[in-house]
């Protein structure tokens, strides 16, 4: 699986508009505890579906995309932190410690 970087608002057309699940993981450059959740979100990430959109957001570099997917979704912003967008919902959201790419795994398979 690979990323898919997230760096204009416009993507998030995009995201609402896909017919499967997306998956949005926003991360901090500057933060140890964001890097330690991507690093054990992509260690475990190959039990996601394959057809999963990953997309990767540097809120450092795109905070205005942060700043919309918070509004977008109606979620409040948390650094790390994933989306797993459906039908134009946020249908799951984890931050920190709490990522885990079982968790999205699960939500998908049992189509939340």
């Amino acid at each position: 699986m690979t990323w898919i970087n997230l760096t204009l608002i416009q993507q998030l057309d995009e995201i609402k508009e896909a017919s499967g699940y997306s998956l949005i993981f926003k991360h901090s450059t500057r933060c140890s505890i964001s890097l330690m959740a991507k690093k054990s979100f992509e260690a475990d990430w190959d039990v996601i579906p394959k057809d999963t959109k990953l997309y990767f957001l540097d809120l450092i570099k795109h905070r205005d995309v942060s700043n919309q997917i918070a509004e977008t979704f109606q979620i409040a912003h948390q650094s790390p932190q994933i989306l797993l967008i459906k039908n134009r919902k946020c249908v799951v959201t984890s931050s920190h410690s709490d990522i885990s790419a079982d968790e999205i795994a699960t939500a998908i398979r049992e189509k939340v």
